[in-house]
């Protein structure tokens, strides 16, 4: 064992002694002519960098362009996990225009309940919209979500007083047997208001406009 273990030295010595040659004689990188042979470890904790960063020193809302925070969260919903946490955040909620949602844990008393202000949307306009709705229904196609979600949506807009964007799709009668107050989204393609051309079709954008359901139009630049 004591051979062994002296041929072993002797081999890592010879070895050292021929990379401190090496790094000695090359003119390529000077960080190994410099430093000789503790130089070569210069690449490796380079790449380990990265990994101890991640894993061990960067905070949970430091990372770019998605934080951990942010991918732990989308690890835990594509796992049908819970995605919420409780007891406070890891975001700066000092800072301005950020977003707080205080905590309800008793329904609010009636006679504590205060009503949005409402806001008026196209004063100049012949029919201005008026609102008190704060959150509302986004744009989605009746193609991609079906008759039983539009439905779902439309009456769920109309027992909670907010308005439903059809989505570039157009309109469809299950958007108005909810009876909500409804934004008709003029996307890209025109759908529901195009020509054969390709164009926008004002007869047919007029017959949407009649529907008193119908409160405005938005129109999609482009899509994202």
């Amino acid at each position: 064992m004591a051979t062994l273990f002296i041929w072993g030295v002797g081999l890592l010595l010879v070895l050292l002694a021929g990379m401190y040659v090496l790094d000695r004689s090359q003119t390529a990188d000077a960080i190994r002519h410099n430093f000789p042979v503790i130089g070569r470890f210069r690449g490796l904790f380079t790449q380990l960098g990265e990994f101890f960063r991640q894993y061990f020193f960067a905070m949970d809302r430091e990372e770019m362009p998605f934080n951990r925070a942010e991918r732990d969260w989308v690890y835990r919903a594509s796992r049908d996990q819970p995605d919420t946490v409780a007891f406070g955040s890891t975001r700066d909620l000092k800072l301005p225009g950020t977003v707080i949602f205080a905590n309800c844990p008793f329904p609010t008393l009636d006679q504590e309940a205060a009503e949005t202000r409402p806001v008026t949307l196209g004063e100049g306009c012949r029919h201005p919209y008026t609102t008190r709705s704060l959150f509302n229904i986004s744009g989605m196609s009746f193609g991609a979500i079906s008759k039983p979600a539009v439905l779902a949506l439309s009456n769920g807009a109309r027992m909670a007083g907010c308005w439903m964007n059809t989505g570039e799709g157009g309109l469809s009668k299950y958007h108005l047997e909810g009876g909500a107050d409804l934004v008709f989204q003029i996307g890209t393609a025109k759908y529901g208001v195009r020509n054969e051309n390709g164009g926008l079709d004002e007869d047919k954008l007029r017959k949407v406009a009649a529907h008193e359901q119908v409160k405005m139009f938005e129109i999609k630049m482009s899509q994202g």
